[in-house]
């Protein structure tokens, strides 16, 4: 059984400019995402696709191997899944069974989060399998200016109520032919694996970048 690892590093940011070669905990923070990868046991073989020169530098001296994907499928609009694809048709056969679909804004990720991902899903033959957050907020929509929970009934008491779940985009683990099939990463029977609110972190503002860089300094020591 064979597992790929794919990193999507394209050049173009919008919310934070530089974002994938910003420095997180003294590192890029695409370097956080390939060395989990390389560092997981359950993974073979660890890919950025990116269409930026650059990236792919840093990428190398990593230690993962890099496919340069297209201008069309680094468009704001280009989904994910399509460098993912493009990844698979530049590499050949033998095809993985399973691609680990890693994001790079998740810089807490662990090497065991990932393993534990990937065998949830061989042990359960799963199709897809994805990582979540747990939490206890109130959520709601609002309805002319009205709060409408959509848990209804919720107690006061944030240690009382039920725990909801949020997709964190940490680790997502599909099965190859069920990627091909659907062009999708998810599906509607799809697994869910547990992670830390901490590995849940998402970048996706400057104040995420100073979160994720505090808390990696801290787990290094750096910081009391």
């Amino acid at each position: 059984m064979s597992v790929l690892g794919i990193v999507p590093a394209r050049g173009g940011s919008k919310g934070v400019p530089g974002k994938n070669l910003a420095p997180v905990g003294g590192e890029p923070l695409l370097v956080h995402a390939i060395r989990a990868a390389l560092a997981a046991g359950t993974v073979d073989r660890v890919v950025c696709s990116t269409d930026d020169d650059e990236i792919a530098a840093v990428a190398r001296e990593a230690g993962a191997e890099v496919v340069m994907r297209p201008a069309e499928l680094a468009r704001d609009d280009s989904p994910t899944e399509d460098a993912l694809l493009h990844v698979l048709d530049a590499l050949g056969p033998p095809e993985p069974e399973y691609v680990v679909t890693l994001e790079l804004t998740s810089p807490l990720r662990s090497p065991g989060l990932i393993d534990a991902c990937v065998r949830l899903a061989q042990e359960r033959g799963a199709d897809a399998v994805i990582t979540v957050a747990e939490s206890r907020a109130v959520h709601g929509r609002l309805e002319d200016g009205l709060f409408v929970p959509l848990a209804p009934g919720q107690p006061r008491r944030r240690q009382l109520r039920e725990p909801l779940y949020r997709e964190s985009s940490t680790v997502y683990v599909t099965r190859t032919a069920y990627l091909r099939e659907t062009r999708s990463v998810v599906g509607d029977h799809v697994y869910a694996h547990i992670v830390p609110e901490e590995e849940a972190i998402d970048i996706n503002s400057e104040q995420d970048l100073v979160v994720a860089d505090t808390l990696i300094r801290r787990r290094a020591g750096e910081l009391a």
